[in-house]
């Protein structure tokens, strides 16, 4: 008489059937992930989350990861006696906050980044300044703020993305490997002979990296677990947000703070051609996969209105 199949076992099954179709949607395409520095500090998140690009390539999508690493670069800092200065929330990058960047971000955690992908079984090529050979990605020029009365506000040596290298990028993916890229860029003038370093915000440097290669996805992981109807109530996340519900509850003042600049971040994004924009929880185990191969989802995706 045939043993009875355990009830776990054929759950499992079914959890794969479901994957499936999603897997067979997203084969060959690229999703691009940024990485938010809070879960660089957290082993296990990050542990889990590495996984999950694994299993993406594995399976036949192109995951791209772009990475801060604010936290580690303030520790250093603070371990070298300099205080960070900050001008309307942005870093202000002088040269020897410029010289912890790039070492610490651009270098130490880009790499730890890689390897660590490489050692749960994937491949990965970490594109920074400053290894044997510079294989930068990024590309842009210094910004500046305005002030209360209209004149600018000098950032040091921080700018904006303003082209990608995406042939380079697009190589790898098509060779099975994980591109990952620290949100740093150089400038396309060269001056003695080099090119000048820039600091860049994450979440714009992942931006103009989906744009460039006209990603199916761009997930944003951070500490929370996506869009709130009440930003005190985790159980109140909007799975869906197109432009015209994000228009009203901005209006509504359920969508506030600085969600605002986020969702209309994640909007322009969608009108520049990538497919969805997804703000997920990193810390929740496998978050990634859950997003991407489930019919439910366990954040918040953001997409252009519904053809008629």
């Amino acid at each position: 008489m045939q043993e009875p199949i355990p009830k776990k076992a054929i759950q499992k099954a079914d959890v794969l059937i479901e994957a499936m179709g999603w897997i067979r949607r997203f084969r060959d395409s690229v999703t691009v992930i940024k990485l938010g520095g809070s879960l660089l500090d957290d082993e296990e998140a990050l542990r889990h989350l590495l996984i999950d690009i694994v299993f993406m390539e594995t399976v036949g999508m192109r995951p791209v990861v772009v990475h801060g690493g604010g936290k580690a670069v303030n520790q250093a800092m603070a371990a070298a006696g300099l205080e960070p200065r900050w001008v309307q929330g942005r870093r202000y990058t002088d040269d020897a906050t410029l010289g912890i960047v790039e070492k610490v971000l651009g270098g130490e955690l880009n790499e730890l980044i890689a390897n660590k992908i490489e050692s749960y079984g994937g491949r990965a090529m970490p594109l920074n300044t400053t290894g044997e050979s510079n294989n930068n990605v990024l590309y842009g020029e210094p910004i500046t703020l305005e002030g209360e009365n209209g004149e600018r506000l000098d950032l040091g040596h921080v700018g904006h993305v303003t082209r990608v290298d995406r042939d380079a990028i697009e190589n790898l993916c098509f060779a099975g490997q994980v591109p990952v890229i620290p949100c740093l860029c150089e400038t396309d003038e060269v001056v003695d002979g080099k090119r000048q370093l820039l600091n860049v915000n994450a979440d714009t440097a992942a931006m103009a990296v989906a744009e460039a290669l006209g990603a199916e996805k761009l997930v944003f992981l951070s500490d929370v677990n996506g869009v709130l109807r009440d930003k005190d109530d985790p159980s109140s996340r909007i799975g869906t947000l197109t432009p015209s519900l994000s228009k009203e509850l901005v209006g509504a003042g359920v969508i506030s703070g600085g969600m605002i600049p986020k969702v209309e971040a994640c909007l322009q994004t969608l009108a520049n051609g990538v497919g969805k924009v997804h703000i997920v929880d990193g810390k929740l185990r496998h978050s990634l996969l859950l997003e991407i191969y489930t019919n439910q989802g366990v954040g918040t995706q953001i997409v252009n209105e519904p053809a008629a």
